[in-house]
């Protein structure tokens, strides 16, 4: 192998393989390392089976957070891929850009140049969306965009949106368009009935190239540091111990876990941190692990009065029938993720933009397909998504094969706990439309018994699961925010010829699924990198309710129910 190469890039997930396509394509020698293997596997490629990779250590690294106070010190689970295409490989494939608002406010916690007009253009550039390209969507990027069957299969995904209707929400046509308060259609990352990963849309192409050279099955020790300038990578590959240079520039693309992790390895962090896990101070940066945000989500469940729920596709012939079709026909029930109807509110007045998300399922089952409910049922996967509570990744230990302590202090704020009170309160309400009269049966979970505030409580607490969106751990910021690990270009504060590009640098999380986010602040990155003059669009409207501050949504109820908020 050259020993030395113009880039290194530590990670080929979702930001990872963008920059690797990107920087390749402008004829810069490239070298993406990456831990984990081939993603050419029926369990990572067929959108149906999004529940078996990420609880597969092959795939994904089985990261858990420590005993969580405000979770009844429940260990929450935190995989994240460890597969070309990284947590693009192992997800729901839900595309959720965010909303504008959450780019103005990343400008406002002074990551200039970031705010919504400005990241606009690289939403676009990254997608086909199935719709055509318009104003606010793409055309013709490498990431295949679409609706599924276009909710096609099942009923209940139009029961749902108009569900939401009838409790006096807005019905939106595109919600990673002109208006994302509404509910409306879920997009999703597929592309022919395919999983369409950063590896799918982005990687192969890029390994066309002869410059770009892609080295599997790597664990990376630590970056070289000669000064204050990043010079090149130390890492561990079958057995052996190698060093490459990077001539221009280290950047590390490891993940909200793994890239603050490797900082700290490299001995750049909080001194006390670093001295305390046994690493030399490098460099003193003490925002490196602060600030880890992640969303939270539970399952709220129905029992459906028509067998017409996933419940009744879950036996081995049902299964194997679906399967022979994909492999066949790359369509049917198996091309999608069966997010096919979503919403976005906001739980009280005073929020300008939405901060609860709906995840519409016609079936009753876990995420991760462990335990689906006897007989037919339906389900939303609901959460606030802008919490107030944050968290750290902390080396505990100068060995690179030691994990971090991941630490999210979930439910820690006052604020976080109302948030979840309102989220119960108003799915019940959503839920209890007449719109859903002709399906819906006994509430599986909470359950009716689950009412007051001490009850809700104690139900989220024991009943709350990751949404697997760990983010905002190297925070992007001002010259004068000490906390900010890398500046408005992605370059780590105080040292040469480094940067962190990927969801660890968000200020805030975004209102949404991280995937899409992710991969555009990639493709921003890259012409940074490359000192290209950053694309914009200018004055493009976004909705807004016009009487945000008084009211929490558009319209009165039409109908309220008892034991309702």
């Amino acid at each position: 192998m050259n020993q030395s190469f113009d880039y290194i890039i530590v990670g080929a997930g979702s930001a990872g393989c963008v920059l690797a396509d990107r920087l390749s394509a402008d004829g810069n020698s490239v070298l993406l390392l990456e831990a984990g293997g081939s993603d050419r596997n029926i369990l990572i490629q067929m959108p149906t089976a999004l529940s078996y990779p990420m609880s597969m250590p092959r795939y994904a690294w089985q990261f858990e957070s420590v005993p969580e106070p405000g979770l009844d010190n429940r260990r929450l689970h935190c995989p994240r891929g460890k597969v070309l295409g990284g947590s693009s490989s192992i997800n729901g494939m839900v595309y959720v850009r965010g909303h504008a608002c959450d780019f103005d406010e990343w400008a406002e916690h002074g990551a200039q140049g970031w705010n919504y007009e400005n990241c606009l253009p690289y939403f676009k550039r990254a997608e086909t969306w199935s719709g055509g390209a318009d104003t606010y969507r793409g055309g013709d990027g490498p990431l295949a965009t679409c609706n599924g069957n276009e909710m096609s299969l099942n009923p209940l995904y139009q029961a749902f949106i108009n569900a939401g209707v009838d409790a006096g929400y807005p019905q939106t046509r595109d919600y990673n368009g002109f208006q994302q308060e509404g509910f409306g259609p879920m997009h999703m990352t597929v592309d022919g009935g395919v999983r369409a990963s950063t590896s799918h849309a982005y990687l192969r192409r890029a390994l066309q190239r002869p410059n770009l050279t892609l080295k599997k099955g790597v664990h990376t020790r630590r970056i070289i540091l000669e000064n204050d300038r990043a010079t090149g990578v130390e890492f561990d590959h079958k057995g052996h111990r190698q060093t490459i240079n990077a001539s221009k520039e280290v950047i590390l693309s490891a993940g909200s876990i793994g890239s603050p992790h490797l900082l700290q390895l490299s001995g750049i962090g909080n001194p006390d941190v670093l001295r305390q896990a046994g690493v030399e101070v490098r460099h003193a940066l003490p925002g490196v692990g602060e600030n880890l945000q992640d969303h939270l989500e539970v399952y709220f469940q129905y029992r459906c009065k028509q067998a017409i729920t996933l419940n009744g596709k879950l036996d081995l012939i049902s299964k194997g029938l679906i399967g022979t079709r994909w492999i066949l026909r790359k369509d049917g029930l198996g091309a999608t993720n069966h997010f096919e109807s979503c919403g976005f509110i906001r739980s009280r007045a005073g929020l300008k933009w939405p901060n609860i998300q709906y995840h519409f399922l016609p079936a009753a089952m876990r995420y991760d397909g462990k335990k689906a409910f006897s007989g037919h049922g339906f389900q939303v996967h609901v959460g606030p998504n802008k919490p107030e509570s944050r968290g750290t990744v902390r080396i505990t230990s100068a060995d690179p094969y030691t994990p971090p302590e991941i630490r999210f202090n979930y439910l820690s704020t006052q604020q976080d706990i109302q948030d979840w009170r309102d989220t119960i309160r108003l799915t019940r309400e959503i839920l209890g439309q007449p719109a859903l009269d002709d399906y819906r049966g006994e509430e599986i979970q909470p359950g009716v018994n689950v009412q007051s505030d001490e009850e809700i409580d104690a139900w989220v607490r024991q009943n709350v699961e990751s949404a697997y969106h760990p983010s905002c751990s190297c925070r992007m910021g001002a010259q004068d925010d000490a906390m900010a690990v890398v500046d408005p270009e992605c370059r780590v504060r105080g040292l040469k010829s480094l940067r962190v590009v990927d969801s660890s640098i968000f200020p805030t999380i975004t209102n949404g699924n991280l995937n899409a986010p992710t991969i555009m602040v990639a493709e921003r990155a890259a012409d940074l990198i490359l000192g290209r003059e950053p694309e914009t669009n200018q004055n493009v409207e976004v909705w807004t309710d016009p009487q945000w501050q008084s009211r929490q949504r558009p319209e009165k109820p039409k109908r309220q129910i008892a034991n309702s908020a």
